[in-house]
């Protein structure tokens, strides 16, 4: 049975340390993912937060077009793209579509449907789109999605995101882990096997 995924980009199909090369270099750190332990990057960088905040937006773009590809989310995408569909649903803000579909074509990733809605609060279009389980790495969102959507929330762990969660949203290390539990449900839902083989 064909199922609707939504799934979150940056953290998740990106790694969650894209942005640390980016923000060394612009002022002057040497932080490593283990040092991020908040969502919030501004007390990392230790810079006013209207400062901070003009820069990110500034840089977005390029930010956003150097990402590299979360291990193993290639080929998992890959597979399910003939199973299922695959809706991006990011906090980014819209005027960043070309920019990210860019991306997804650069990389060899296919998407279905990607929506960039400017906000962390993704529950709404969760909604809209009907999805039927999340793939997310900001640990409020994996929470309130599957308390208010009722769906499964995958949850890549990262040291940002490490507060307790309930048992609709489950912790994998990555795109390997994501793969195995989804097929272990899908088989669950659709009472048959799927195809195997990442």
């Amino acid at each position: 049975m064909r199922k609707r995924f939504g799934i979150d980009i940056d953290g998740t199909v990106t790694t969650p340390d894209a942005i640390l090369p980016f923000l060394n270099r612009a002022f002057g750190l040497n932080v490593t993912l283990a040092d991020v332990k908040q969502y919030d990057l501004n007390p990392v960088v230790n810079v006013a937060e209207e400062e901070f905040a003009k820069w990110f937006i500034e840089n977005e773009p390029i930010i956003y077009q150097g990402s590299p590809l979360a291990p193993g989310a290639e080929t998992v995408l890959n597979t399910w793209k003939r199973q299922h569909e695959l809706f991006f649903i990011s906090a980014r803000g819209p005027h960043l579509l070309d920019n990210t579909k860019k991306w997804f074509i650069d990389k060899g990733i296919t998407f279905h449907h990607i929506e960039l809605i400017g906000s962390h609060d993704k529950v709404e279009a969760v909604k809209k789109h009907q999805i039927e389980i999340f793939f997310e790495d900001k640990h409020d969102n994996a929470v309130m999605i599957h308390e208010e959507c009722q769906i499964p929330v995958i949850l890549f762990d990262t040291p940002y995101n490490q507060d307790p969660i309930p048992a609709g949203v489950i912790r994998v290390n990555n795109w390997k882990e994501a793969f195995i539990w989804v097929e272990g449900w899908l088989k669950m839902m659709n009472g048959k096997p799927i195809l195997s083989g990442v």
